[in-house]
């Protein structure tokens, strides 16, 4: 078993928790389905937000869903003049038999054009 890193983002509508929760909760469900993993598989999840999100935090999401024995961090992403807004990504470090050739990073709807080389 390999420890591997997965990324994945997503650009909310708005700034409203309720929204957050749905939206990260999508992330999180299509790392998780796309690469075959389940909650046992996590090791760590990193989440960054971007500076406009204020409503809540993404890993309270990760909780609802059921990862509750998993260490999670939120953290501020950099401020940087014209970057995408509303953002939360993810780097989730994960165990599994996937070559990292295979691992599916995850970018939903606008946050795909944020990572256009990997973006699945």
């Amino acid at each position: 078993m390999a420890v591997r890193a997965v990324r994945g983002a997503v650009q909310l509508e708005r700034d409203e928790a309720g929204h957050m929760s749905e939206q990260v909760e999508a992330l999180l469900t299509a790392v998780l389905e796309r690469n075959g993993l389940d909650a046992d598989d996590l090791i760590s999840i990193w989440f960054t937000a971007t500076p406009d999100l204020h409503s809540d935090f993404p890993a309270a999401a990760a909780r609802r869903i059921g990862i509750v024995d998993v260490p999670l961090i939120c953290a501020q992403e950099l401020d940087i003049e014209g970057a995408m807004p509303r953002v939360v990504r993810l780097l989730a470090h994960v165990e599994t038999d996937l070559p990292k050739s295979r691992i599916a990073h995850v970018y939903l709807g606008a946050a795909a054009a944020l990572r256009k080389d990997i973006a699945q």
